[in-house]
């Protein structure tokens, strides 16, 4: 023992001469104390001007990184029994991470207040790609973890566990690096005028005791997502599951194995035992029908060999309203997505609107005939699209934008109604510039000899810079094959001769009058959320340099130029998983691929889009512990 207490103490005595003498904690040696902080360290107590000079000159956290490489060294010399178990307590108890701090200087002007409502992948995106030492950033969310939410009808079923696709904010900043701020708090109102945030307690440690405060706010970036929308729908909200959450999934799991363990139950007759396990799923989206194909493959894979004489009872039921299931995909994928389910037995009900709600059955109207249906269900879950949250809907209200599903941005992702506000991912649609309401100014920039009408040379210029600006040019020249602006000016400035001719502001017009056809919403899925935080976090790391020269599009009404390029998504492909270890992929190029090796690479897409090696690992410790033990009936 007394050999032990020895060696921590001369442990403790080297560490604090190492950083005295002049060492530099990643093992190379300084020539005098400022080389320190001339890498962000601090040189130690000895010095106390040093040290506060350290603390306004260097980068943050510096005490932090010294201490964890010597905690690093300790920790390996204790567990290879060195040292022994007190060593271990040291390196736990004395040297602790230092506090984040904030420069005291007045001469040094005070940080912008940004905030970042939601930790879903449109705030998380922004979160990570942020330079944080530009501004005092603040995190608020009710919920204090990030979800991979493509991988939620996975939980249902318990093919992934819950926490193996959440990882904690908190975890995030810190392993990033981040001086950010969490707040686990409700967001109930936004007072865009005063800039200022009134929050709510999201937790019930304190009851309803002094559970409101403020925040304030110079830059807000909203990431708040979406709810599930019900379109008014009598009684979903009473007897529907929804699945967007994490809590969603786990509920849903509960619910499917409680419909079994009570058709277990004595004295039911068959026809409860047949209402009980009869499922139904209203929404033939993606996430509708994954959702199906999981349910039934949880249900013939693995519950029938527990459940083996109820099995006669279940039904699997999808409405969907439109002529077809997964109809955002292509065809050839909805197609077989319909036969596989004629094949596995998995009903599938279109051109169905649902009515109604009731305790025990869905009110259906068919539309061909107008008949109404009544579809009975012991379990129900409804997956029809998004909604707008409270707070956005009185948000919006303020800024007068009534009558939206989501706030409307431009394509900069900044509010329309308000300054210093940006919106990103399901909460949010960007609305693009027509190119026909700028037709005058195009024009009146084109014509550089003020002649009234156009050449093919002032046509081919305008439409170079236009295209910048207006997305939907490049995707109207794609669907008309045209490699090029000088294509599109062949089929429009040339007549039957081929001979050049002139275009006034209506031939010009005419000539562009279908490219704004070619603009559409972007899908409200996580690919879309994720580039656009990407994309605003990186605006914002330029925003506050004075030297960043303008780098946008070319000004049609006015001069000069837009400081940013406008938000480009770039569609990355989608997958539908079917169920049977079969999926369903279209990826760019028009390519489109279904069966059991398009499951595979939706496997490693997946696992490789995970936030951290922690969720990575666990995740596929689930996909393989569920291939070789199947997965768990437990109810907890």
């Amino acid at each position: 023992m007394r050999t032990v207490c020895v060696a921590a103490a001369l442990v403790r005595r080297g560490l604090q001469q190492s950083t005295t003498k002049g060492f530099d904690p990643l093992g190379k040696r300084c020539n005098h104390p400022g080389a320190l902080l001339s890498r962000g360290y601090s040189t130690g107590g000895s010095n106390r001007a040093s040290s506060q000079q350290g603390r306004i000159l260097g980068r943050a956290l510096p005490v932090w990184e010294r201490s964890q490489t010597y905690r690093g060294i300790i920790l390996v010399l204790g567990a290879s029994g060195c040292l022994g178990g007190l060593v271990l307590a040291i390196a736990d108890g004395d040297i602790s991470p230092a506090r984040a701090f904030t420069s005291e200087d007045p001469t040094v002007a005070p940080r912008k207040k940004l905030v970042v409502l939601g930790t879903g992948w449109g705030g998380m995106s922004f979160v990570k790609e942020l330079d944080s030492k530009l501004y005092d950033v603040k995190i608020v969310s009710p919920r204090n973890y990030f979800v991979f939410t493509p991988l939620l009808p996975s939980v249902t079923n318990g093919t992934v566990e819950a926490r193996s696709i959440a990882e904690p904010v908190r975890r995030m900043i810190s392993s990033k690096g981040k001086q950010m701020e969490f707040l686990e708090s409700e967001c109930i109102d936004i007072d865009p005028v005063n800039k200022r945030l009134l929050c709510k307690d999201a937790s019930h440690i304190r009851g309803q005791e002094h559970r409101e405060f403020t925040v304030d706010y110079d830059y807000l970036v909203v990431a708040v997502g979406a709810k599930a929308n019900t379109f008014g729908t009598e009684g979903v909200e009473e007897y529907c599951h929804f699945l967007k959450e994490l809590e969603d999934a786990q509920k849903i799991r509960e619910s499917v194995v409680d419909c079994f363990e009570t058709a277990c139950l004595p004295g039911l007759s068959d026809a409860q035992k047949k209402l009980m396990l009869s499922f139904v799923v209203v929404g033939g989206g993606p996430t509708g029908v994954e959702f199906a194909a999981e349910l039934h493959d949880v249900i013939y894979e693995d519950l029938v060999k527990l459940y083996p004489t109820l099995m006669e009872f279940v039904s699997v039921t999808v409405i969907q309203s439109g002529d077809h299931i997964l109809n955002t995909f292509d065809q050839r994928i909805s197609s077989f997505a319909e036969e596989k389910f004629s094949r596995d037995g998995v009903h599938v009900q279109t051109n169905c609107r649902v009515m109604k709600v009731n305790k025990h059955d869905v009110e259906v109207k068919e539309k061909a005939t107008g008949k109404l249906v009544n579809v009975p269900f012991g379990m129900a879950v409804w997956s029809t699209g998004i909604g707008t949250r409270p707070v956005l809907t009185k948000f919006m209200e303020k800024i007068s934008q009534t009558d939206r599903r989501a706030l409307a941005t431009d394509e900069w992702l900044r509010v329309k109604g308000c300054n210093e506000v940006w919106a990103i991912g399901d909460c949010a649609t960007m609305e693009q510039r027509k190119l026909l309401d700028d037709i005058a100014y195009l024009f009146e920039k084109a014509d550089v000899d003020h002649s009234g009408t156009l050449s093919v040379q002032e046509f081919l210029t305008v439409m170079e810079e236009a295209r910048e600006r207006y997305p939907q040019i490049d995707v109207y020249m794609q669907r008309q094959h045209l490699k090029n602006v000088a294509d599109m000016a062949e089929v429009s400035m040339y007549d039957e001769k081929h001979r050049e001719k002139q275009l006034c502001i209506e031939e010009f017009k005419k000539s562009l009058g279908d490219v704004d056809k070619q603009m559409k919403l972007f899908p409200a899925t996580a690919q879309v959320a994720a580039q656009q935080g990407a994309y605003l976090a990186r605006c914002f790391n330029g925003l506050l340099d004075p030297k960043k020269k303008p780098e946008g599009p070319v000004r049609i009404r006015g001069e000069g130029r837009h400081r940013f390029q406008p938000f480009r998504y770039r569609h990355m492909g989608q997958f539908a998983p079917l169920g049977s270890e079969q999926c369903g992929a279209e990826l760019p190029g028009d390519w489109v691929s279904v069966g059991r090796s398009t499951q595979w690479l939706w496997y490693s897409v997946y696992a490789s889009k995970q936030v951290s090696w922690r969720t990575r690992a666990l995740v596929m410790f689930d996909w393989t512990k569920r291939l070789v033990f199947g997965r768990d009936s437990s109810r907890m």
